[in-house]
Order: C-alpha cells, then sequence, then structure tokens
C-alpha cells in the first residue's frame, strides 16, 4: 500500500496527491516514467535506469526536473516513507503546466515530478516464475519511438487486457514483418534451438530494457552466446524455453504462447538459473 506521495516538492499522503488538470502529461501523455525494483531496501540497477530517464527526457526535449543527486534523495526518501523492503519505485516527470495547446515551444514549463513506492510479495512473484507466465500474441499498433518510455501505454493497457480475457500473462507484439517486438510491458527472450539465448537487437521499435541490459551482461560473464536477431511468432513456439524479462518480475519463464506448450511446458532450466542469478549481476545499492 502506498501511504506516501512526493509530487512537486511536497511529500503528500495518498489521498490528497494530485496534478494540475492541465498537466501536459494528463492531457496529452507528454510525459516520461521509470519504474526501479527495491530488494531488501535498496535500488536494482538504478543507475542504467536514470540514464535512461535522462535519455527518454532528452529525446522529448523535456527538461530535467532536478539534479540526479536531488532525485535519489526523493527516491530514497519516498521509499522509506513508505517503508517498502521488497517492492517497486516509480517516478513519471511530465512536460508541466499550461492552457491546453499542442506546441510547447516559446511557453515557460516547469516539470512536473510525481513520485511513489509500493511493496511487492517476493513469494507471489518467485510462485508465478516457478509456475511460468502464458502469454499471447497481437499486433504491434504502438508509435513508432518505442524506445522511449513514454506514459503512451494504451495499445499496452488493451494488450494486456485481452491477455487476461485470454487466460494469459502477457501479450507479445507482432510487427508487420511477423516478428516479434516485445512485450505489452517486458522484452522477449528465446533459448533458440542451438541453445543460444536470442533477442530483438535495439532499436526504435522497442524499449532499451533494463533489466534486459542486465540479462546480456551476465550471459557474457557466464559465456552463454546472444543471438541479437528478431524471431518469428514460428520460431519462438519451437524454440527450448522462453523468457521474458522486466523490473517488475526480473526474469520470468514463459510456459505456453498462444496455448501451445513451449519446450516441456515447463520454466526451463536457462531462464530458471538466470533468474536465481539476477541480482548477483544487477547492480545493489542501499539508496539511489
Amino acid at each position: 500500500m502506498t501511504r506516501v506521495v512526493y509530487v512537486n516538492g511536497r511529500y503528500l499522503p495518498y489521498a490528497d496527491a494530485n496534478v494540475h488538470v492541465e498537466d501536459r502529461g494528463f492531457q496529452f501523455a507528454d510525459s516520461v516514467y521509470e519504474v526501479i525494483e527495491i530488494a531488501a531496501g535498496g535500488t536494482v540497477d538504478a543507475t542504467r535506469h536514470l540514464d535512461r530517464l535522462q535519455r527518454s527526457l532528452s529525446e522529448l526535449s523535456i527538461q530535467e526536473p532536478m539534479s540526479r543527486s536531488a532525485l535519489c534523495n526523493v527516491l530514497a526518501q519516498v521509499i522509506r516513507r513508505n517503508r517498502v523492503t521488497d517492492g517497486l519505485v516509480y517516478m513519471q516527470v511530465s512536460r508541466g503546466t499550461a492552457p491546453r495547446d499542442f506546441p510547447f515551444t516559446g511557453k515557460s514549463l516547469t516539470p512536473t515530478l510525481v513520485c511513489l513506492a509500493r511493496s511487492l510479495s517476493v513469494s507471489a512473484r518467485d510462485a508465478r516464475a516457478s509456475r511460468g507466465i502464458r502469454v499471447v500474441t497481437m499486433p504491434d499498433i504502438r508509435w513508432a519511438r518505442c524506445d522511449i518510455k513514454t506514459v503512451m501505454l494504451l495499445p499496452a493497457i488493451l494488450a494486456k487486457e485481452k491477455a487476461l480475457s485470454a487466460g494469459a500473462d502477457e501479450a507479445w507484439l507482432i510487427d508487420g514483418q511477423g516478428f516479434v517486438t516485445e512485450g505489452a510491458s517486458s522484452n522477449a527472450w528465446i533459448v533458440n534451438a542451438d541453445d543460444n539465448l536470442q533477442t530483438r537487437d535495439l532499436s526504435n521499435a522497442l524499449l532499451p530494457g533494463v533489466t534486459r541490459a542486465t540479462t546480456v551482461d551476465m550471459a557474457a560473464a557466464t559465456g552463454r552466446r546472444i543471438v541479437f536477431e528478431p524471431f518469428s511468432i514460428e520460431q519462438a513456439m519451437a524454440a527450448r524455453e522462453a523468457f521474458t524479462t522486466s523490473a517488475s518480475g526480473t526474469i520470468m519463464p514463459v510456459v505456453a504462447i498462444d496455448g501451445k506448450p513451449i519446450g516441456s511446458g515447463r520454466p526451463g532450466p536457462v531462464a530458471t538459473s538466470l533468474r536465481r542469478t539476477f541480482h548477483n549481476f544487477a547492480e545493489r545499492r542501499s539508496a539511489c
């Protein structure tokens, strides 16, 4: 449960936290965000998350709301005030508030910053991983700059809803050439027929996932080869294993795609091993 939310310089009770009705994040989705895992009271891969936040802001010409050291202090305070030991901390930066108009050039705008934290059950997440998740596929209808982590998430919301209604946990999005881009809220991986990890190379078509990057580091350190190539849904269904990576789930085995079992239909040994050792490779900090 979230108790305290940071909004533009104030730590407010959850029920009292709000932004202006003409905030551009609210009216235009003119806003970016980051989600950082909290484990044992500290942040996981915070440097990479804040680097990505900075890049997202730069790509959209949104002013940084404060220095990185000040933002780290805000995140630490939000985690502490919400008494979160294991969970997530969320931050969102919008371009700011102004009378509704599409252009922003020439307007005096001060970014809006919101941060909140909440606890998550480690045992529930581990139980989910031990069962594995089921995914369904659907066309990728998102915009052409999915490498920027904006709050423009309506296509992902609709994909998640369709997955849920189909009895699945996640959606994998398929581009116009029949290749998987990524999940609605995760990066997509397979263990291919050659026993190599395979995931799509970075481009504007997908988010440069932080957990993805750490998984790449982990594979390199353990001598496991990664093939950075797109894969089709047919290749995914014929794969030895499949899994997703995200800050909220770390490494999550996929056991079925569109109702068809992947491999043995149970979490595979490669994904299970990567998940077990992930936090040994990720950056761990007592604060941001």
